[in-house]
C-alpha cells in the first residue's frame, strides 16, 4: 500500500482518490471556440421562455440580428425589448456585434448553426424559465471551459412566468448541478432560493476590479426589486468573488453579483432581471426601468460585465483589448516527461500504481508513508492586460484513517523572480481524499505583466501514505 524510494513505485491505497480540476482547457477537451476579436460577439438567449408572462428579456423583435429593426440604433426605443438598452449600449460603441437565439432553436457548441456558441464571445441567459436539455447544459460548460463568457440573471424564487413549474434559480443551479461536464459545485456559487422584496444592495469597494471599474462607468451598487442571491464557496473554486452583496450581508453570503471562472472561461452571476429591464418593450408586458434606476449603477455594472465576460476589459470605449489569447505552460500533461518542469526525482512518471487521467505520465507528489517533501514548478510570464485562468487535475488518495486532522499537505503556491510566496492558491490535505479527477480554477490575472512560478509542494507526515496525483495542467490567457 506504500510507494517505495527505492523503485519510485506506488501502489494505491483502497481509502479512495480525490480529484479537483482547477479550470482549464484540458487534454482530449473539445476544441476552444474561434477567438476573441472585435467586435465582440455576444449571444442572447431567447429559447427558455424569457418573453413569458409579463418579462420581455430580449435585446430586439428582430432576430437573430437586432439590427433588422434599426441597423444605427441611437436609443433603447429604436430595438423592441425590455433589454434594448443594453443591446443598444453595446452596439454603439462599435465594438460588439449582437444576436439572439430565437425561440425554437437549441443551444449548441461545436456545430455548423451560426448560431452556435462556438461563434461567440459571451451567452447572456437572461433569466431562464426552462430547464436546459443534458446537450445543452454540455454545450454551455463546455463553451465556458473552452474560454466563453456566460452571463446568468436569476430572478426571485417562484418567478416561473410559463408555469412549467421551474423558475431561473432552479434552472441555473440545475445547469450547474447536473451536467456531464462538471457537477461538483464548477462555479462556486449556488443561487439561494429566496424572495427578497426590495434592497439596494452596495458593491465592494475596489479601485482594481474590472467589473466594478470598468469602461462603461464605476459601478456603485445595484437594486433588487424582488430577487435573490447565491452563497459563494470558494473552497470549491478560488475564483468566486462576490461584487455586490444584500444590506447586511458580506462575503460568501449574501451575494447579489458575483463572477466567477470556469477552465479558460468566465462567468458573471446577477440575482434579479430588475436592474437590466429598460422599462420599454412590447405591447401588453408590464415592465419597470431598472436600468435607469438612481438607486443603483445598473447600466455600467450589466456593461462592464459584459466586457470583461467577452474579454474586452482594459480596453477604451468598450472593446479593443490587445490580450492574445494562448496557453501558457508546456508539456501540459507530463507525456514528455520531465521536460520544462522542475520536480522532485520520481515525481513524473508512468508508474501504474496511479492511474494518469489522461495519457500515460502524470506528476505523483508523496505516497511513501513516511517523512517527505516532493515539489513540482513551471515558470511563465503573463502578458500584461491578460486575464489568466490556472487549471489542473488533482487526485489524492490516502491512507489515513482520520476524518479530524491534516496529517498530509499539498499546496498550490504563485512565486514571484525571487522565490517569495505571491499567494498561496489552495491546500489540500488527506482530509480530502475522494474519489475521482475533478475540476479547481485558480484566478491569476492579478499578476499580469509579470514572470511568475506556479509551484506544488506535497508534505506527507511520517506514516500512512497520502498520494497527490495531478495530471492535465493548464495556465491559460485570454
Amino acid at each position: 500500500m506504500l510507494r517505495s524510494i527505492g523503485t519510485r513505485r506506488r501502489i494505491a491505497c483502497a481509502a479512495g482518490v480525490f480529484g479537483m480540476l482547477l479550470a482549464g482547457v484540458t487534454a482530449g477537451s473539445a476544441a476552444t471556440p474561434a477567438a476573441a476579436a472585435t467586435p465582440h460577439r455576444v449571444l442572447f438567449d431567447n429559447t427558455k421562455a424569457e418573453t413569458a408572462g409579463n418579462a420581455d428579456w430580449i435585446v430586439g423583435t428582430s432576430q437573430p440580428d437586432p439590427l433588422g429593426q434599426d441597423a444605427t440604433p441611437s436609443a433603447e426605443n429604436d430595438w423592441t425589448g425590455a433589454l434594448s438598452a443594453w443591446g443598444v449600449g453595446l452596439q454603439k460603441t462599435g465594438d460588439y456585434a449582437l444576436k439572439t437565439l430565437p425561440a425554437g432553436n437549441s443551444i449548441s457548441y461545436g456545430t455548423s448553426s451560426a448560431l452556435d456558441l462556438k461563434n461567440f464571445d459571451t451567452f447572456v441567459l437572461p433569466e431562464p424559465n426552462v430547464l436546459l436539455s443534458a446537450a445543452e447544459k454540455t454545450a454551455v460548460m463546455k463553451f465556458v471551459q473552452n474560454g466563453g463568457g456566460l452571463f446568468l440573471i436569476s430572478d426571485h424564487t417562484g418567478a416561473d412566468r410559463n408555469n412549467d413549474g421551474n423558475d431561473a434559480v432552479e434552472v441555473i443551479n440545475d445547469l450547474m448541478t447536473n451536467n456531464s461536464v462538471d457537477s461538483t459545485d464548477p462555479f462556486g456559487f449556488s443561487v439561494d432560493t429566496l424572495s427578497i422584496s426590495t434592497d439596494n444592495p452596495k458593491a465592494i469597494t475596489s479601485a482594481t476590479d474590472p467589473v466594478i471599474n470598468g469602461s462603461f462607468g464605476k459601478v456603485g451598487g445595484s437594486i433588487i426589486r424582488s430577487g435573490t442571491t447565491a452563497t459563494l464557496k470558494p473552497a470549491d473554486n478560488s475564483s468566486v468573488k462576490g461584487l455586490v452583496h444584500r444590506t447586511g450581508s458580506s462575503g460568501n453570503t449574501g451575494a447579489f453579483f458575483a463572477t466567477s471562472a470556469f477552465g479558460s472561461g468566465r462567468v458573471a452571476f446577477w440575482g434579479d432581471s430588475s436592474p437590466i429591464d429598460d422599462g420599454t418593450g412590447q405591447s401588453g408586458n408590464t415592465l419597470y426601468d431598472g436600468w435607469n434606476d438612481p438607486a443603483g449603477t445598473n447600466a455600467p455594472l450589466a456593461l462592464n460585465a459584459t466586457e470583461w465576460l467577452s474579454g474586452a476589459t482594459g480596453s477604451s470605449g468598450g472593446g479593443g483589448g490587445t490580450c492574445t489569447a494562448a496557453q501558457l505552460l508546456a508539456n501540459q500533461g507530463f507525456e514528455s516527461g520531465s521536460t520544462t518542469w522542475t520536480a522532485s526525482s520520481g515525481v513524473i512518471t508512468d508508474d501504474t500504481g496511479e492511474p494518469a487521467r489522461t495519457g500515460i505520465y502524470k506528476a505523483w507528489l508523496n505516497g511513501y508513508g513516511s517523512a517527505h517533501t516532493d515539489t513540482l514548478s513551471q515558470t511563465v510570464n503573463i502578458p500584461t492586460g491578460c486575464a489568466a485562468t490556472l487549471s489542473l487535475y488533482l487526485h489524492i488518495d490516502t491512507a489515513e484513517t482520520t476524518i479530524t486532522t491534516a496529517y498530509d499537505m499539498l499546496k498550490v503556491q504563485v512565486l514571484g523572480s525571487g522565490g517569495t510566496v505571491l499567494s498561496t492558491l489552495g491546500t489540500y490535505s488527506n482530509l480530502d481524499a475522494a474519489s475521482g479527477y475533478a475540476l479547481k480554477t485558480f484566478d491569476l490575472g492579478a499578476y499580469a505583466g509579470q514572470a511568475v512560478t506556479v509551484k506544488l509542494t506535497g508534505t506527507e507526515g511520517s506514516t500512512l501514505q497520502t498520494s497527490f496525483v495531478v495530471d492535465d495542467t493548464s495556465l491559460s490567457v485570454s
